[in-house]
């Protein structure tokens, strides 16, 4: 793949300016970036298409019961009013980007553009070119994580949603609902600068009568102002607003309308991802569950081995025992049918930091007036840890009396259900090179590029660490290979990896058994045919990404903001 400096503009909609945000230095952008965003809104556009003509085909709700069920056809119909709205591109100011602009169903609801996933990580948002700072988390499973709660026998967190578990579920009890309420008021993705922007957008859809019949005919009477539209039109973070997160003039009625509406959405967003179009269970490992598949002799001995020698079943929970000792063998039968391969809890796996991150280079205002990192490569992400304290780039706590475990929590991201982990387009039958496959993206800040370093990482991470950041392994090691740069926060490694003594045939294995999670075996995944982009080849999956690794720069000590916000960490953060 080629990288250079080029000029790029956004597909629709425009700043007040006719230059586009571009701070990256040459190479940071994907050269292809403008096409593949296209590309992308084809195939939404494509997948909500679908989604409407799904809906004129239900058949007229009855609504009888008490309390009221819209019988029959209720199931469905709130699943496809979530399914337009994670495919509706028209929610974002600029009318750009929908939800799934970063989640694709063919790769199991995560980042859909190989290059994006090679080198900037985190997706464009509908001002172009704002990025976030970390991969695209995907859809399926999410809706089964529970509330976040801090268990005190443990001494952990568990639930939540996002890497850092910020989408608590503190109020509608869901967290997979409340995250779908991040997207679309994050500055850096869908960028509403006001959540009724989005009750706004929807009382506009072609499916509002779908909404009413769902949520009640009226729903979406609010007396909006006249310059609502203008304010719509404009990303969230713009000067103009003042810092102000309710720049629409609502009075406290419709203030309060307005909100349900959003928690509407997302609950109706939920309804689809827990739903069978999306968390589907139809892998070849449910059909191994079932006594319908039988593993081949790789499968089998990866299955072993993720339960055993790995250590994989300790944080990815499979439904059986963890066999660790050699003279362990479990004979039990499966406790789960439906294991979701996640204990919902957090680690910090100890990742070095990626350079190649575009949030770094995001230090200087757009002509919104809008920075997204004024701290550089002084920023550290945290995680948990940053979200606890309710820090820069995460979001406010819901629960002050958690702050005080936050030194315990540094570092920590999500646990993410390892299925659909190797999910990827039809065409593309891999995530491993020579291929012909599809580049992934892997742990939060996408530095692992294919699932054989991931394994491998796990493996070695400890056995060849060097005090180095990416892009400066001594001469005569390959990174990723025979050097692992040190941890970008090296508070509270899991010390139950980094030194396992898999063999080179013991990783693939294990390979071979997390390709058995993708779903779409017992029965077509829908909408994973909608992929008309290319797939990679060439290459070893053992260095993947390689050729486009650059120098970390010499950092500068972590921001004060971020890593002296009280509680402090319980070791210094550099």
């Amino acid at each position: 793949m080629t990288m250079a400096k080029q000029k790029v503009s956004p597909l629709s909609g425009s700043a007040p300016s006719d230059s586009v945000y571009n701070p990256y230095p040459p190479g940071i952008l994907p050269s292809d970036l403008d096409s593949e965003v296209a590309r992308v809104l084809r195939e939404v556009d494509l997948i909500e298409t679908r989604a409407l003509a799904r809906w004129h085909s239900l058949q007229p709700p009855i609504l009888t019961g008490q309390p009221p069920v819209l019988t029959n056809i209720g199931t469905e119909a709130t699943e496809t009013l979530g399914e337009l709205m994670l495919f509706d591109k028209n929610i974002s100011p600029n009318k750009n980007q929908a939800c799934a602009s970063c989640h694709m169903p063919y790769v199991g609801f995560g980042g859909p553009i190989p290059s994006v996933n090679l080198t900037i990580i985190a997706y464009p948002g509908t001002a172009h070119f704002r990025v976030g700072k970390r991969i695209p988390q995907r859809h399926p499973y999410s809706p089964f994580f529970p509330v976040l709660q801090y268990n005190q026998a443990q001494g952990l967190f568990f639930g939540g949603n996002f890497f850092d578990s910020r989408a608590t579920g503190y109020l509608l009890r869901i967290p997979d609902a409340e995250q779908a309420q991040g997207p679309p008021v994050d500055t850096q993705e869908m960028g509403s600068p006001d959540t009724a922007c989005v009750a706004f957008r929807l009382s506009q859809a072609v499916y509002r009568p779908l909404f009413e019949e769902v949520w009640g005919k009226g729903s979406l009477e609010i007396n909006f102002p006249h310059e609502t539209a203008q304010i719509c039109a404009t990303p969230g973070g713009a000067g103009v607003f003042g810092g102000s997160t309710t720049p629409i003039p609502l009075s406290a009625t419709d203030r309060t309308r307005a909100n349900t509406v959003y928690d509407r959405w997302a609950q109706s967003i939920d309804a689809y991802e827990q739903s069978a179009q999306v968390s589907s269970f139809s892998s070849k490992f449910d059909a191994f569950l079932a006594g319908k598949y039988k593993l081949t002799p790789e499968e089998m001995a990866g299955l072993k081995l993720f339960d055993g020698k790995g250590n994989c079943n300790s944080c990815h929970l499979d439904g059986r025992g963890t066999t660790l000792k050699s003279n362990q063998n479990d004979t039990s039968a499966a406790a789960m049918v439906n294991p979701l391969f996640t204990c919902f809890g957090s680690a910090n796996e100890g990742l070095p930091l990626n350079p190649r991150d575009a949030f770094y280079y995001e230090t200087k205002s757009d002509a919104y007036g809008f920075t997204a990192n004024p701290y550089g490569f002084g920023y550290r992400d945290l995680g948990l840890g940053t979200f606890l304290r309710s820090g820069f780039g995460s979001g406010p706590t819901p629960n002050a009396s958690w702050k005080q475990y936050a030194p315990a929590a540094d570092g920590q991201m999500q646990v993410s259900s390892a299925r659909d982990v190797a999910m990827t387009p039809p065409q593309c039958p891999t995530t491993e090179a020579p291929g012909p496959y599809f580049q992934k993206g892997f742990f939060h800040n996408g530095y692992i590029k294919s699932l054989k370093q991931l394994v491998h990482f796990y493996n070695t991470r400890d056995k060849y660490a060097y005090p180095v950041t990416s892009g400066h392994c001594p001469p005569g090691t390959t990174e990723k290979v025979d050097c692992w740069p040190m941890p970008e926060v090296k508070n509270n490694i899991d010390m139950t990896s980094g030194n396992l003594g898999l063999t080179d045939k013991e990783e693939n294995d294990i390979v071979a058994f997390l390709q058995t999670l993708s779903d779409g075996f017992t029965r077509p995944y829908p909408n994973s045919d909608t992929f008309t982009g290319a797939c990679m080849r060439g290459g070893s999956a053992a260095t993947q990404g390689n050729e486009l690794l650059i120098q970390t720069p010499p950092l500068p000590p972590c921001a004060s903001t971020i890593c002296g916000a009280l509680p402090v960490p319980s070791t210094p953060i550099p």
